[in-house]
């Protein structure tokens, strides 16, 4: 398991793509497959027409229980994997089923017991270049990352910062360690 240091705590406030109030306008100008990190994301984006290849939802946003429309809504996905993963924090439970999800030819939708927000870091990571990975931010909207190799470097560099076993969590995402 890996844990964020307080210290790096700053680096996640400032966006690390574009930010998008429309879920129509975000899916006309990303790369596919996308793979969406929260509840509120996914919600917006199956909303649009589009289920995320990849979706983490934990039943909360910003720290509060979603509403039940959204709950409802992302309540029953098809091909479900269900992980821990405690706030703060990446499991290699949430690391293995991001690997796999990422690899599997159907849409996976991944619920956390815990919190999904750290996602992002390995996601970017497993994600093949082209695709895209959307996550929320705060009070602005869906944040887009373009799955590029300037994108993967800076998550691992992120990512290598935080305290655990970094050589673990590689392997365990299938990235070269």
């Amino acid at each position: 398991m890996l844990t964020l240091p307080d210290d790096l705590r700053g680096s996640f406030k400032d966006p690390f793509g574009d930010i998008y109030e429309d879920a129509d306008a975000l899916l006309t100008d990303v790369g596919r497959p996308i793979v969406a990190v929260g509840d509120i994301v996914t919600y917006h984006l199956r909303e649009a027409g589009h289920v995320p290849a990849v979706a983490l939802v934990d039943g909360r946003t910003e720290r509060e229980a979603v509403d039940e429309a959204i709950s409802d809504a992302l309540a029953d996905p098809e091909h479900r994997r269900d992980v821990e993963n405690p706030p703060g924090a990446i499991s290699e439970g949430l690391l293995a089923a991001l690997a796999d999800a990422v690899a599997a030819p159907e849409p996976i939708t991944i619920v956390v017991d815990g919190e999904e927000d750290l996602a992002t870091l390995p996601a970017v990571l497993v994600a093949p270049a082209g695709g895209t990975v959307v996550y929320g931010q705060p009070g602005e909207g869906m944040v887009a990352v373009d799955v590029t190799l300037d994108a993967k470097a800076e998550m691992r560099a992120l990512l290598e910062q935080m305290a655990g076993d970094v050589e673990v969590a590689l392997t365990t995402l299938g990235v070269e360690a």
